[in-house]
C-alpha cells in the first residue's frame, strides 16, 4: 500500500514537472520567433549613407579652443592673452600649446608668440 502510495504521488509530480517543462519550451519559442522576426527586420532594410552631422551644440574641446583664437589671430597670440579668453590655467595652456606645435598645427612666430601653420 505505501508503495503504491508513494508511486502516485511520484506520478503526479512527474506529470506536474512535464506541464511546466511545456510552458518553458513554448515562451522559448515564442521568444525565438521574436527574435529572428526582429533580426529579419532589421536584416531587410537597405543600408544608407548618411552624411556627417555637425552638433550645433557640441562644445568644442579645450584644445579646439586655444587653437580657433590662435588662428584667428593674424600677428599671433601669448599664452597670457590665450589664458584670459579662455579661463584655462598656464599649464593647461602649454600642454595644448606643445601638443598643437609637435602635430604641426600651430608654430611658434617668437618667443612666447603662437600662430596657426
Amino acid at each position: 500500500m505505501a508503495i503504491k502510495k508513494d508511486l502516485t504521488a511520484l506520478k503526479k509530480d512527474i506529470t506536474a514537472i512535464g506541464k511546466k517543462l511545456e510552458k518553458l519550451v513554448k515562451a522559448v519559442e515564442k521568444s525565438e520567433t521574436k527574435v529572428t522576426k526582429a533580426s529579419k527586420a532589421k536584416a531587410t532594410k537597405a543600408p544608407t549613407k548618411k552624411a556627417p552631422v555637425k552638433k550645433k551644440n557640441a562644445k568644442l574641446t579645450a584644445t579646439d579652443q586655444v587653437l580657433n583664437i590662435i588662428k584667428r589671430s593674424k600677428k599671433g597670440v601669448n599664452t597670457a592673452t590665450l589664458m584670459k579668453k579662455t579661463g584655462f590655467d598656464q599649464r593647461k595652456i602649454w600642454s595644448i600649446i606643445n601638443r598643437a606645435s609637435r602635430a604641426g598645427k600651430i608654430k611658434r612666430a617668437e618667443k612666447g608668440i603662437y600662430i596657426g601653420a
